[in-house]
This record gives C-alpha cells, structure tokens and sequence, in this order.
C-alpha cells in the first residue's frame, strides 16, 4: 500500500506563512523532504502559464500558502439538476494521485498541489457558519478540489476537523478519498459525525484510469478497519464510466464491497455517471493518450457539461441500483448526484421532494 503523500518530492513554503503552527507541524512530519521558502504564489520551475503539460511534474511539488478566499462555500452545483446541498470546506488545491477523467485539470489553472495551512481562520470561518444557523444539518466535506485524506499522513488535518466537527449537534463531516491513509483517523473523538467514504469504480476502470490510487481491496480493508474505529461510512461510484464488461466489473466491485464492509455502517451511497467539461477532453487525451473511454458519444447538458445519453445514463444507473439494493442495509441512502428528476423517476420510481428532499433523505440516514 502506497502512501500518496510519498509522491511528494519537494516543499515549497510561501515566507509570510512559514512561522504559523500548522506549517510547522506539516515541516515537521515531512522532514526528509526538501523545503524551499519563497515569494509570492508561484513555484521555481514550474510555470503556471505551461499547465497543463507540467501537470504530471506538478503533482510532485507542494506548497503552504495562506487562503486569502472563504473556506466554507456550497457545493459548485446547478440548479437545473438534483443537488444534495453539500457544503464544502476548501483545504487546497490538487491532488497527488492522477485520475484520467479528473474535472480539476480543466478547473485550475496551476499545476502543483496547495495546502492552506491558516487553520485558525478556517475553524473560525465554519464555527461561525454553524452558529448562525443552529438547527440547519451540515453535511460537510473536504473532497471537492482535492481528495480529502491523500496528504493526511503529512498535514495531520483529520486530527483538527473530526474533533471539531465531533463538537456540532448537526453537523457531519464526509471525508472523501481513494487512498488507503487512513492511520490519523484510528483514536480520534469523533462522536459518530465524521463520515469516510470512498470513490468505487469496476475494477478495470481502477486499474486503468486511476494512476497512483489504493486499490479496491486496499479501500475496501481500509473501509473496514475505520468502520471497526466506529466510523460511518460512505461509497460514490462516481463516475460511473460506461466500458466493455461494464455490468460485471461493476458487479464485481458490488459484491466485493459487501462481502468486506459491514453493510449497516454504510450511511449513503451515491451514483454519479461520467460528465466534464468540454475542454477536460483534450487535456485528458494528451495526458493520456491510451485511454478510450472519451470516445463514446455524449451530449452537451444542461450545467455546459458532456454527458451520456439519458436513455444510457438511465441503463447505467438501473444496473448498478438493483445491484446495490439486492445487499444494502435498508436504512442506507442511495441517491442520484446531479440528476434531474426524471431521471430520478426512471430510475427509483420516485423523486426527492416525495421524501422532504434528497438533504432530509440524507440527514435521515446520519440521525
């Protein structure tokens, strides 16, 4: 099992942060990497006007900056599809590991991995948001422009967000990731409101287009061994990738998960088919020429993105949704993300609003 923070090979400190406490924490747990203080905002070598072909290099390359923006923000959502009303916490930016179909080499316009390390404004900033609104229920996450546990072994940040959030009557935190790094989370106070959970593709999409990831058994055991700590847990097939032997990669995986996870820990699971941004394309496809799955036929929906048909959206999500409900606990949420709801209709005979909305439906499956 690889550590994804051992990808790291240097780290670059911007000098106006170099004295707060979590910079020094993270120095110190990285102390056999190279560190260099710098101006400003750009990295030597790695010019951000080349991205994205100094992608690859990039993901190598890791700089402690301060957040000048919010850190707490809703989900980049859009209205003309079924949102979950998930609430992101922004930790930094990139990741170490390299997805073909990642969204954020078409989002960011640098190549190497941020970390925000002003910690204190961060905790401020959600605190308050939580008061202001104290019988509102907080899903929380740290997954959306980064993956949430990837560099935890080097930042130790789960050690400052579970007992945080551990402390909010109606908050959850999801920590969102494809790695196996899951040794900061075993002890921690956590009150049964941090949730971690896990992106699943079939098997062959993991093997071929996720670069650098854990692999499904390391997930999976690593699934269960937080589950043992007393965590809830959380799955996203996401994106679901439409290949040849699709049905039985994906079966395969289903059957994997529930044979090593106790399925009554599991609060939700979420499907989610292959969309991007149209400019995501050429990237991918000069980053990684041997990938295929680009060619299939897509139309352009309504959020701008590229997406399947509906008709085989609809038939991806039928397959996999019989295949879960045959084995999931009852009281696990299953749910579309970013969906319309007819799609929702075709595919589980009913839509959110039947149910108070799809955040009551997951608040239900927490509380």
């Amino acid at each position: 099992m690889i550590n994804p923070a051992s990808h790291i090979k240097k780290i670059f400190v911007e000098q106006d942060v170099v004295d707060l406490p979590f910079t020094r924490e993270i120095l110190k747990r990285a102390a056999t990497i190279p560190v260099e203080i710098i101006n400003g905002h750009h990295l030597p070598g790695l010019d951000a006007n080349q991205y994205p072909q100094n992608l690859t290099k990039g993901k190598q390359n890791l700089l402690l900056c301060r957040n000048l923006g919010h850190f707490f923000k809703p989900c980049p959502g859009t209205k003309e599809y079924r949102c979950c009303d998930y609430q992101v916490i922004n930790i930094g930016m990139n990741c170490p590991m390299d997805c073909v179909y990642c969204i954020l080499q078409a989002y960011l316009n640098n190549p190497w991995l941020s970390i925000f390390v002003n910690v204190d404004d961060l905790l401020d900033e959600l605190g308050a948001a939580i008061a202001n609104e104290p019988n509102r229920f907080w899903r929380i996450g740290t997954g959306e422009f980064t993956d949430s546990m990837a560099l935890d072994q080097l930042t130790g940040l789960s050690q400052i967000l579970v007992p945080f959030i551990g402390r909010q009557p109606r908050a959850v935190l999801e920590l969102k990731t494809k790695s196996a790094a899951i040794a900061n989370l075993q002890g921690l106070t956590h009150q049964n409101r941090t949730i971690v959970a896990w992106s699943l593709n079939s098997p062959q999409v993991m093997r071929e287009e996720e670069l650098r990831t854990a692999t499904l058994d390391e997930r999976l055991q690593a699934a269960a061994q937080v589950a043992d700590w007393g965590y809830r847990l959380a799955f996203h097939f996401d994106p679901i990738i439409d290949h040849p032997g699709w049905q039985e990669g994906y079966a395969e995986t289903i059957d994997r998960l529930f044979r090593l996870v106790p399925s009554e820990k599991i609060a939700w699971i979420s499907l989610g088919a292959l969309r991007f941004l149209p400019s995501l394309k050429q990237i991918a496809n000069n980053r990684f020429p041997k990938s295929r799955f680009f060619a299939e036929e897509f139309i352009v929906g309504l959020d701008g993105k590229f997406r399947y048909f509906r008709s085989r959206r609809v038939e991806l999500y039928r397959h996999l949704y019989g295949l879960l409900k045959a084995q999931a606990d009852p009281k696990t949420c299953i749910y579309l993300c970013m969906e319309s709801d007819e799609i929702w209709r075709e595919v589980f005979g009913f839509v959110p609003k039947t149910l108070g909305g799809l955040a009551a439906m997951l608040e239900k499956s927490v509380f």
